[in-house]
């Protein structure tokens, strides 16, 4: 027999690994890369938003699938001793997937066709949503694990 509490404590653990990858990554799309949007040639700007989206997704797409699938294991397990913020966690993560999927997939998907500064500093004001939100979820992890020492 699987010892749960045990496979709970890696998933814990795996979560706030993700979270924290999260929180880091997208401060430097936040400070960094975004804001290099408006030093690209115009004339290859759908290249390299192309480009970018691409890559970007490799890195993305797993880590924030592999967070939410940890946040909603430790949301339904019963063996989770901290339900509230269990809760406040997957919320959030829940709000940043609405504003990834909502917003920020459309302005990226904008300038694909090209450059637009009035669309980068509408991607760059939005993001700070999901850096904020990011950030809030990893406070939350890794108070539960210098609080409760994880699950």
């Amino acid at each position: 027999m699987p010892d749960l509490s045990a496979m709970l404590e890696t998933v814990f653990v795996i979560h706030l690994a993700t979270t924290l990858m999260m929180s880091s990554l997208i401060w430097v799309i936040q400070l960094v890369h975004y804001p290099s949007f408006h030093f690209v040639d115009r004339a290859r700007f759908p290249e390299f938003a192309r480009f970018h989206a691409s890559r970007i997704s490799l890195i993305v797409v797993p880590l924030m699938l592999i967070e939410l699938t940890s946040s909603i294991v430790l949301f339904f397990s019963q063996n989770f001793r901290y339900p509230l913020l269990a809760t406040l966690n997957l919320l959030l993560l829940l709000a940043i997937w609405v504003i990834t999927l909502l917003i920020s997939s459309r302005l990226h998907g904008k300038l694909q066709k090209g450059y637009s500064e009035p669309t980068v500093r509408r991607l760059i004001s939005t993001n700070w949503l999901r850096t904020c939100l990011w950030s809030l979820r990893a406070i939350v992890m890794v108070y539960v694990l210098l609080n409760y020492g994880g699950v």
